[in-house]
């Protein structure tokens, strides 16, 4: 991960943008002579598992970066299926049951709140995921008996929201009740959540 020093990871993109556009040019030449599994086995060692690294940090950036990053996954998918340029992406995505990269971070960050919320992760990110129920006088609201996290006071609008101690708590107050359940195993919790992505894409 590439960071400048006013904090920005406008360097990354271009960087990881250049990177995955040469992995992509190369992979096409051989395309004909190999099959749709074997590129899709490449493209996501090549080009999915490069988006998808430290993604979480991507949340909250400028739409001309996340757009940079989503031209990746689009020209990936129409390599993997074998559509045109001009064919929509959207149904091919949801074919190949591909996230958009935008809702990719979001399914990232609820994760790892998921994990935070169940031992599961390490204690400086489960100590950034409050409970309301567990803030005094705040245990009988509402939101504290629907497993609502506390959202702190931020003093800018854009940098502000991007921390995971502010990130996290919104996404999750976002996801629908059921998915916060405490009820719902790691595996199920995942595949409830990339559902409820898809039918919001």
């Amino acid at each position: 991960m590439l960071i400048t020093n006013k904090l920005t990871i406008t360097v990354h993109v271009t960087h990881l943008s250049r990177s995955c556009f040469y992995q992509l040019r190369q992979l096409r030449s051989i395309r004909r002579f190999i099959t749709s599994d074997a590129t899709l086995t490449l493209v996501h060692a090549f080009i999915s598992s490069r988006l998808d690294y430290c993604n979480s940090l991507m949340y909250g950036i400028a739409e001309n970066q996340l757009d940079k990053l989503q031209r990746i996954q689009n020209t990936a998918a129409r390599l993997v299926a074998g559509v045109k340029k001009c064919d929509h992406i959207s149904p091919v995505l949801r074919r190949l049951h591909w996230l958009p990269v935008r809702h990719r971070v979001t399914f990232k960050i609820a994760t790892l709140v998921y994990k935070s919320l169940h031992g599961l992760a390490p204690a400086y990110l489960s100590r950034q995921c409050v409970p309301v129920a567990t803030l005094t006088g705040r245990s009988h609201l509402r939101s504290a008996a629907s497993n609502e996290l506390n959202v702190p006071r931020t003093r800018t609008v854009r940098a502000g929201a991007r921390p995971f101690s502010v990130c996290g708590p919104v996404i999750w107050n976002s996801l629908p009740t059921a998915l916060r359940s405490d009820e719902l195993s790691d595996t199920m919790f995942r595949k409830q959540l990339k559902t409820f992505l898809f039918d919001h894409v």
